[in-house]
């Protein structure tokens, strides 16, 4: 009898088979577990070799052991043997003690089927290992001991190997160990997680067997996603493993149960991230309290300290947790205290908008309106820095932010109640701890404390001197990782936040003063969804394993987390963007502006326009989320480009050209010239023609070159803008109205050119500049003209163009 069962299902597997005396288990991702997503990601960890020396040295050995009539099944020191080929016995020991080691501290039980070995014993069943494995039955006994301990080693009654006698489980192993038993097969039950070896090797000989479905299929791509990010944004280091997934038990044992797509998002997403991040607060407040003295209080950073804050109350409930209510917004307008303050802010805020800027400089908004009224947004700005100019109101605003600092104090005072020589440890989700850099001497001067800024991701821009820790940061992550994770932390914070508005003053007593909120309470809903599968992971994290020694927990946890964060945030899968695809992103400057965390058919658009090079310089809020869709390459070339900050340019995307004729024309001349057009994305081409300052007509002579065509957009920009790092979100356009003649829409933007002198022709725009334009237009070659073939009874009276193209495939 066989069947599949889900780890979750495997507390009441043996109330199924009431008649069985043996409980047969097979060993490596059955009853023990590794914390890598796979056997050889441990090997970058043994001392003094490589993975591929090691894995080099094994398909040797099992080559070797064929090559005798032994079959392929070999034992760990003939592995050793050919990996030290001159090695003495002496060595080959010490490096097989190594890797049992390194085994050792990878692995660890999973909880479910060390219950059910528990249950066979209470009942009085035999319960026995059947493994394919290189090593013996004293190794693996031994290493099952030193992975879970000697309580779930000492369940086990015998312990049945490969390499022992000469064949796997799917070239008969099983037979051996019947013979050993002396049971009829009938009163034996098999779980292994392998269908080839667990079922298929072992049902034969009339044993009952149970596959155990570690993963569905989508889980299993998004861990193999997350094991891929490992190997990118983590170096390989000498003796220490690779593709590090310490939350893969979890998941397994809890994913099953979670229907609702929000919830299997938090669980599966946010909940290794903020478990990580909770243990590590937890070592950070500790290691506070020995060097400094006095209490820790546990400040969370309203909104988005909300999930942890949450989380915390979950795990250490007898540790209050207090939520602290202060914005980027209010902790600006607290720091203008004086001049020199004031000075340093705007130095800060070069690009920011009149309107916001006027906002956080405390300015009554009819104030601000009075100053702006009727003028565009550089001379609203413009218009706003020189009434800053002026004494009085540079006075104005000191006093209005010494004021808003006492109202802050008092809200400090009111949450918290610090005693003198005490932490603040303020925990937010980061990344450059703006909110510290700004309130931290305020803080320590008024209250007596000590600061300490504590965050999931930290990437300062600045080096204030601060006491400042990341969970992850710079002491593990190099400059350009920290930068694409911080590019896309938006996603999280909005998972992470608060259904309450941001605070944007204080009462005199310290009450918070909020904006209420423009987020649609749907989103709020979701959220709340997500943080609730969240919750669920760190209350059943520590349920999926066993574990001898916790030593290396904290390290493994970061890296974990690290590689879910950046997969969530450059690979997410659509199930995952589906529950957040209508999302928006508080600004929280003071304003009620909020922004969609994406929009597919930006980037579908762009990709075409641009190419990938758009993406250099595109500032939107969640990119990676645009280009799901796109493919893997696309989005792992925006992966590499921004973890490892390649310096690569439009011109390096170019591997195709077409030579496109245009005809450039005003009231005196025409001049035809061939313009070669690059290609983009999707087979689609970009054709960028210099027009002057809004001079020249042009005609695009597709007939020349091509029967059928796709005209994907046509736009008139500035030279310098178009292929500078100015974001692509700031840069002026003007659409153009194609004109056609001997050419016919077929479809929508679908082009057939009637005759080899069909064209289409764009008027210049009615814009005034002196700066130099061009005209881009962006198109999909379809079918390619046939130069060679005589000329159609349709086509009378079409001349031929000359003109030089090379060829391609669309």
């Amino acid at each position: 009898m066989t069947g599949s069962i889900a780890p979750h299902e495997l507390e009441h597997l043996l109330d199924r088979w009431p008649g069985i005396r043996c409980l047969s288990l097979d060993c490596f991702d059955t009853l023990l577990w590794r914390d890598v997503h796979a056997p050889r990601d441990l090997f970058h960890a043994l001392p003094g070799t490589s993975i591929i020396q090691r894995i080099h040295a094994e398909s040797q050995a099992r080559l070797s052991t064929a090559s005798k009539g032994r079959g392929n099944e070999v034992k760990i020191a003939e592995i050793y043997a050919q990996l030290l080929p001159n090695g003495k016995k002496q060595q080959i020991d010490k490096a097989v003690d190594a890797e049992l080691l390194n085994e050792a501290r990878h692995c660890f039980g999973f909880v479910p089927i060390v219950r059910i070995m528990q249950k066979a014993k209470q009942r009085g069943l035999k319960v026995i290992i059947v493994s394919d494995t290189y090593l013996n039955a004293n190794q693996l006994r031994n290493l099952i001991a030193n992975a879970a301990g000697n309580d779930v080693a000492g369940l086990i009654d015998d312990i049945y190997c490969s390499c022992h006698y000469g064949k796997a489980k799917a070239q008969g192993l099983y037979g051996q160990v019947l013979r050993k038993l002396k049971l009829p097969p009938e009163a034996i039950l098999h779980i292994g997680d392998n269908p080839v070896a667990d079922v298929k090797g072992v049902q034969p000989f009339g044993v009952n067997t149970v596959h155990l479905q570690q993963f569905c299929e989508a889980t299993d791509h998004r861990l193999r996603l997350e094991s891929s990010i490992d190997g990118i944004i983590h170096p390989i280091a000498s003796e220490t493993a690779s593709r590090i997934l310490p939350h893969r038990a979890t998941i397994s044992l809890l994913e099953p149960h979670v229907d609702d797509p929000a919830e299997r998002l938090g669980l599966s997403v946010l909940g290794p991230v903020f478990h990580g991040f909770q243990g590590w607060l937890q070592a950070e407040a500790a290691d506070l309290a020995k060097h400094n003295g006095g209490n820790v209080h546990w400040l969370f950073m309203m909104r988005d300290g909300h999930l942890p804050m949450l989380l915390h109350a979950q795990a250490r409930p007898e540790i209050e947790g207090h939520a602290i209510e202060i914005s980027r917004f209010t902790a600006s307008a607290a720091s203008l205290i004086d001049d020199a303050a004031l000075s340093a802010f705007l130095e800060r805020e070069p690009g920011t908008r009149a309107e916001v800027l006027g906002r956080q400089l405390l300015i009554p908004s009819e104030q601000i309106n009075a100053i702006c009224h009727g003028l565009d947004p550089n001379e609203a700005r413009a218009a706003l820095l020189q009434e800053l100019k002026a004494g009085p109101r540079r006075k104005a605003i000191i006093r209005a932010s010494r004021a808003f600092a006492d109202r802050m104090v008092e809200h400090v005072k009111q949450i918290v109640q610090p005693a003198p020589g005490d932490t603040l440890m303020m925990i937010d989700l980061g990344y450059n701890g703006s909110v510290q850099n700004r309130i931290d001497a305020l803080l320590r001067e008024r209250l007596g404390v000590h600061v300490a800024g504590r965050y999931l991701l930290l990437r300062e821009v600045t080096c204030p001197g601060l006491d400042k820790r990341g969970f992850i940061d710079g002491r593990n992550y190099d400059p350009f990782a920290l930068e694409a994770m911080c590019s896309n932390v938006a996603v999280i914070e909005q998972l992470a936040t608060s259904k309450n508005g941001s605070v944007i003053d204080y009462e005199i007593d310290g009450t918070p003063i909020r904006r209420s909120s423009d987020i649609v309470s749907a989103q709020s809903a979701v959220r709340e969804r997500v943080q609730a599968g969240c919750l669920q992971f760190g209350l059943k994290s520590g349920s999926a394993s066993i574990r001898s020694s916790s030593d290396s927990d904290a390290e493994l946890w970061r890296r974990g987390a690290a590689n879910v964060m950046m997969r969530f945030m450059f690979l997410p899968t659509s199930d995952e963007l589906a529950v957040i695809d209508a999302f928006e992103h508080d600004v929280n400057l003071g304003t009620a502006e909020t922004t969609g965390l994406f929009d597919k058919a930006h980037s579908h658009r762009a990709l075409r326009e641009r190419g990938l090079f758009y993406m250099n310089s595109s500032e939107r809020m969640y990119l990676p989320a645009e280009l799901q869709g796109q493919g893997m390459a696309t989005r792992l070339s925006l992966l590499t480009q921004r973890r490892f900050g390649l310096p690569l340019t439009f011109t390096d995307n170019i591997d195709a050209t077409i030579e496109l004729p245009v005809i450039f024309a005003d009231h005196n001349e025409a001049i035809t010239q061939l313009i070669s057009a690059s290609i983009t994305h999707d087979g689609y081409f970009l054709a960028a023609i210099p027009v002057g300052a809004a001079r020249y007509s042009i005609a695009l002579h597709f007939g020349a070159i091509l029967d059928w065509f796709q005209l994907e957009s046509v736009t008139f920009h500035k030279v310098a803008e178009f292929l500078s790092t100015v974001p692509e979100e700031l840069r002026r356009r003007w659409a153009g109205t194609p004109q056609l003649d001997g050419i016919t829409e077929v479809g929508p933007r679908l082009m057939h050119c009637d005759c080899e002198s069909g064209f289409v022709m764009v008027q210049p725009p009615q814009v005034e500049t002196d700066d130099p334009l061009l005209l881009a237009c962006v198109f999909r070659p379809l079918v390619v003209r046939d130069t060679e073939q005589p000329t159609q009874a349709g086509d009378v009276g079409c001349e031929k163009a000359k003109f030089a193209r090379q060829e391609f495939h669309a």
